[in-house]
């Protein structure tokens, strides 16, 4: 992911909140379809006496492969849905063999042709440019799945755009587009930017239920081993992790 995502939690909400309090305010020039939204997403809870799940998601947004992260989870039997963009498809022919090795733990989902932002107009958030209009969203979202049909051969059921934040009428597009818009509950690196001891703090953390989000493409950071150590955690916890995909998931969408 580009250095401009590495964004932290408190100022994720403070954007959504001010595109929302300008809303609320009656600014003219903001209207209500151009609040940020963030989905959130859990999996449905297992009942009292099974064993606890969680869905793993990883964003591999452009740039490189953390092998120490995928190789543990292969490892470790650890099931995650990766969000792959069409750059990093590009770049990393390595990490795809592996992963093609293993699909049976790791289930594909689109996170874009070039790693766009789901946004209408000019805005930038965190840095990360915008589709733009209705039409630039539409085809971020198929040449990502055009780059993943020609590598994997299947087409994804889940869409994660970049920086996880939409134009609120993005979000109906794209499901029309076939596609479930992935959020998450649990922030697990804060856009790879924290160290290993905080992302290990949060990831164990996780509860029945939760979709993690973290990412696959920093190696050059420490986020990736504190992810590692995260999970082992919750694995001693009797936690099981499961695919999106395999499970039926409901999401919320919310302005924070």
């Amino acid at each position: 992911m580009c250095a401009a995502c590495d964004h932290l939690p408190l100022t994720r909400r403070h954007v959504l909140a001010g595109a929302a309090a300008s809303v609320l305010m009656g600014d003219e020039t903001v209207r209500a379809s151009e609040a940020l939204v963030e989905p959130r997403l859990q999996i449905d809870k297992v009942g009292e006496g099974a064993r606890p799940r969680v869905a793993l998601t990883l964003d591999a947004c452009s740039g490189h492969t953390d092998f120490t992260l995928l190789d543990a989870l292969i490892a470790r039997r650890i099931a995650a849905t990766l969000f792959v963009t069409g750059l990093w498809l590009e770049r990393n022919p390595q990490a795809i063999a592996r992963i093609k090795d293993h699909l049976d733990l790791f289930e594909i989902g689109n996170h874009g042709g070039r790693h766009l932002a789901a946004i209408w107009g000019r805005s930038a958030p965190f840095g990360v440019k915008a589709a733009g209009s209705p039409e630039a969203v539409q085809n971020e979202v198929l040449s990502g799945e055009r780059a993943i049909l020609s590598v994997f051969g299947k087409k994804p059921q889940w869409f994660r755009g970049a920086t996880a934040l939409y134009s609120a009428p993005a979000v109906p597009l794209i499901a029309g587009m076939g596609y479930a818009v992935a959020g998450y509950s649990l922030n697990g690196d804060a856009g790879a930017s924290l160290s290993a001891g905080a992302v290990t703090q949060r990831v164990e953390r996780a509860q029945n239920g939760d979709v993690i989000l973290a990412h696959l493409n920093h190696p050059e950071r420490p986020c990736g081993k504190g992810l590692v150590n995260g999970l082992a955690s919750l694995q001693s916890q009797g936690v099981t992790f499961v695919h999106l995909g395999n499970v039926w998931a409901s999401s919320r969408a919310s302005q924070l």
